[in-house]
């Protein structure tokens, strides 16, 4: 049958209205054709798109394209800042993921990191208003509000002393909700029964730290404490800590092994930390004693001890501490003090919690994405002279070559190389490449290929801290750099870090290429334009980079730097060092959002 023709008047008017879409449609085509080609709309409707480009992780093909074409230098824009509310993130650590995970032992709270290609190639800008940190020591008691506008913890905790909000500034008046008088009086009362002064104790882990009250007041005993909390509802209690200029982690004990090797901690403290650590068969206990140093000292403070209507979990913890022959030295209120055996556990013993010994087939120091084991380290499963009372005492300790570093073949000539040459390249930093190492202007330093410390210990009469980081696919020394008297972490860094943005003040690596290789490979598991965007989300506006690697390498670096928006030189290495190495020091320019781009 053919087609009916009708006069227009006799047209349904459904198809009529379908017409005029398509034709409006067309028309609206054309123009936004004409406005893209011919006005200014143009060139504002590239630049985000520049932006969408890089942003997007819809397309792994494109990302990897645009990593390609900045590593070769043949993308001349630089990366584009990430949205305004991005200024605190934390990629491993994110909220919005996590909380789409099990709660089951925390699982939810601990590292989850995004792959690669789900992760936007974008730079995290500084929330508004944002200021150079107050340098140390000031920073200590003071920093800018306008760097952390988070009233949270000062709203709630003020009347405890832990900070409070006094005109631009967070004042931090040393409290804490165990010790409200104050950490120094705290620290004082424990010194009654641990020997906080001389040298004995080095190392310290402050666990579920609030703003580290306890950790910066350690300080001035020469006591170096590593404090950590998770990611939590009182909004960035990690960011404070590091812009005070105190040793810090973003840390949560879930259902891994913390990240640290057996044995390195000297004390390991708890002020109402609300770690269930008899929960699980004791498992929490147990992964502190794998970290305590023999000898060491446990102090818990606040719940369940000698707490209301946590008689039982009371109870409970006394046992598990007597099944593992450790000493309780003192209750003091609130506070219980418990002093680890010097040799190996009294188990097997019958206990409650049925703990047992671990077989030899248990790294201890293995504790990478390593589930917690129910199993109790042996002291003897470690070679090696470590316990405290074997060790000398600081500063000694940092000089003199530790018996694990004979983990690798040669271990102790390695170490005494290490030590000199670092000794002459951080001279080299300080009298030729100007780097301010030494000044106020540094506090907050990460070496993050860190080997046995070489680095950190040529810095010891400098006012900085060191993060020393040793990578998950490298030999395991951060034990020797415990031993030393110095204090890190294990990391992979093919993954963002955990650490809030903007929270050191020089990132230094030695041999960057190594860390995103294979071990025994030339192929890259990752790649170095994320891992920059990395150290640029680390580091504070203004801070510095130093990079050392062969010349091919650093010329990689130096186009991706400029990428990154740092400023950078290339300079010869020392002159007494041997082999084919360049480096490379950059600054951070202190750049901002536009109100256009936020």
């Amino acid at each position: 049958m053919g087609h009916l023709n009708l006069p227009p008047s006799k047209r349904n008017p459904r198809q009529w209205k379908l017409l005029d879409i398509v034709s409006a449609f067309f028309f609206a085509l054309v123009l936004l054709f004409f406005l893209l080609v011919f006005t200014p709309l143009g060139d504002s409707l590239a630049a985000s798109g520049r932006q969408a480009l890089l942003l997007s992780t819809s397309d792994p093909k494109q990302r990897h394209r645009l990593v390609e074409l900045l590593e070769l230098g043949h993308h001349h824009q630089p990366i584009e800042a990430c949205p305004a509310d991005s200024v605190d993130h934390m990629p491993c650590e994110d909220p919005r993921r996590n909380s789409q995970l099990s709660r089951e032992m925390n699982f939810y709270r601990e590292r989850h990191c995004p792959l690669p290609d789900e992760t936007p190639l974008c730079l995290i800008p500084p929330p508004l208003g944002y200021k150079i940190p107050v340098q140390w020591p000031e920073s200590l008691h003071k920093i800018w509000h306008s760097n952390m506008p988070h009233n949270k913890i000062a709203d709630r905790k003020g009347h405890q002393g832990w900070m409070k909000e006094e005109g631009p500034y967070f004042i931090f008046p040393g409290g804490g909700t165990m010790f409200p008088d104050g950490a120094a009086s705290y620290i004082e009362k424990l010194g009654q029964y641990i020997p906080v002064t001389g040298g004995t104790l080095r190392t310290a882990l402050d666990m579920g730290c609030g703003v580290a009250s306890f950790g910066g007041s350690m300080l001035k005993e020469g006591i170096l404490t590593l404090s950590f909390a998770p990611r939590d509802s009182h909004k960035a209690q990690i960011q404070f800590v590091l812009e005070r200029g105190i040793p810090a982690f973003v840390l949560m004990l879930g259902t891994r092994r913390l990240p640290f090797p057996a044995f390195a901690f000297d004390l390991i403290h708890c002020s109402r930390c609300l770690i269930p650590f008899t929960a699980y068969n004791a498992t929490y206990f147990v992964e502190v004693d794998r970290l305590l140093r023999p000898g060491g000292y446990l102090v818990i403070s606040g719940p369940p001890v000698q707490w209301p209507k946590q008689d039982k979990e009371w109870t409970d913890l006394q046992a598990v501490a007597r099944a593992l022959c450790y000493e309780l030295i003192a209750v003091d209120g609130n506070t219980a003090i418990w002093k680890k055996p010097d040799g190996d556990s009294c188990l097997p013993n019958q206990n409650e919690f049925g703990l047992e010994l671990c077989d030899g087939s248990n790294d201890p120091s293995n504790a990478w994405y390593f589930k917690l084991k129910k199993c109790v380290t042996k002291t003897s499963s470690v070679n090696g002279e470590y316990a405290i009372g074997t060790i000398p005492k600081w500063p000694d300790r940092l000089t003199t070559a530790p018996s694990r570093a004979l983990v690798m073949k040669n271990g102790i000539d390695l170490f005494e190389a290490d030590t000199r040459r670092w000794a002459r390249r951080v001279a080299y930093y300080k009298n030729t490449l100007n780097v301010k190492l030494g000044t106020p202007a540094i506090r907050n330093v990460m070496d993050m290929n860190a080997f046995f410390g070489g680095f950190a210990a040529a810095l010891k009469s400098d006012p900085v801290w060191v993060m020393n980081v040793v990578p998950a696919r490298k030999p395991l020394t951060l034990d020797v750099i415990y031993d030393r008297g110095l204090i890190g972490v294990y990391h992979d860094w093919c993954e963002p870090f955990s650490t809030y943005p903007r929270t050191y003040d020089l990132i230094h690596v030695a041999g960057i290429e190594s860390l995103i290789k294979l071990p025994g490979s030339s192929k890259s598991r990752c790649n170095l334009v994320d891992l920059m965007v990395e150290i640029d989300r680390m580091l504070r506006p203004e801070g510095t980079v130093m990079i050392r690697d062969s010349p091919e390498v650093i010329e990689k670096v130096a186009r991706i730097a400029h990428a990154v928006r740092w400023s950078a030189t290339i300079n010869d290495k020392e002159p007494e060092s041997h082999g084919r190495e360049n480096i490379l020091v950059a600054t951070k320019t202190f750049w901002q959002l536009t109100s256009s781009s936020s």
